[in-house]
């Protein structure tokens, strides 16, 4: 997937109900052990929210961690005035930097101590799109910084991934969404969404700069590692 197309999946559209149809237990539960593996970073820290999206991690980390500030990255403008508005309506403002725009454009600055990636990298196609991007993230981190990534992940020629999607479709059910979302979301897996193997994924993240990736979460096809940066 290109940056165009990025913006474009995540118009007003898709921003409007976003947080609707991506909150509810899966995320409460891979929230949580985002706070507990970044919990180890400095009281003070300095935090890159990459692909923020509606700001549902950041205003997380923001309530769990008072002294933390943070730098909101995202290209698509519907998606950043939402996070906006419930930023400024949970009164963090003061404490978050907004970049509207893709993680290349973003100023330099001193290096962060950690970085959230959720949901965000299996946007990209192409192999080394994707290693690209992981190694953008990792240069904008101190040597040891920690990196939180998740995205959808599976084996799609196994076995066992029909019986994962029906899991899944079940899951989109519980949520609320109507067979015609479930459809469009699932039949972009593979398409517009690169579902990769777990191990190959590992592999980009390590080859991108990182130390070798700890998995931490598992719901379905949703996975989510953490890694440092290397030296």
């Amino acid at each position: 997937m290109g940056n165009e197309q990025t913006t474009v999946v995540f118009g007003e559209d898709r921003a409007s109900v976003y947080d609707s149809q991506s909150s509810g237990p899966v995320r409460d539960a891979l929230q949580y052990l985002v706070r507990s593996v970044l919990a180890d970073l400095p009281e003070n820290a300095r935090v890159l929210c990459v692909g923020v999206g509606t700001g549902l991690e950041l205003l997380d980390l923001a309530k769990a961690f008072p002294k933390w500030t943070f730098t909101a990255v995202e290209p698509a403008a519907a998606m950043m005035a939402h996070c906006r508005r419930r930023v400024e309506e949970a009164g963090v403002e003061a404490r978050c930097t907004f970049h509207e725009g893709f993680l290349e454009t973003l100023p330099e600055s001193e290096p962060f101590d950690g970085a959230t990636c959720l949901l965000v990298s299996h946007f990209f196609l192409q192999l080394e799109d994707r290693k690209n991007f992981l190694s953008l993230i990792a240069r904008r981190l101190k040597v040891g910084g920690r990196l939180v990534s998740s995205d959808l992940v599976s084996d799609m020629s196994s076995a066992k991934f029909p019986r994962l999607m029906k899991a899944w479709r079940q899951m989109l059910r519980y949520q609320g969404l109507s067979e015609e979302q479930i459809d469009s979301f699932c039949n972009h897996y593979g398409t517009n969404v690169a579902v990769l193997p777990p191990v190959q994924v590992e592999n980009l993240i390590a080859g991108s700069g990182f130390s070798t990736p700890t998995l931490f979460h598992q719901a379905l096809f949703i996975h989510a590692w953490f890694a440092d940066r290397a030296a």
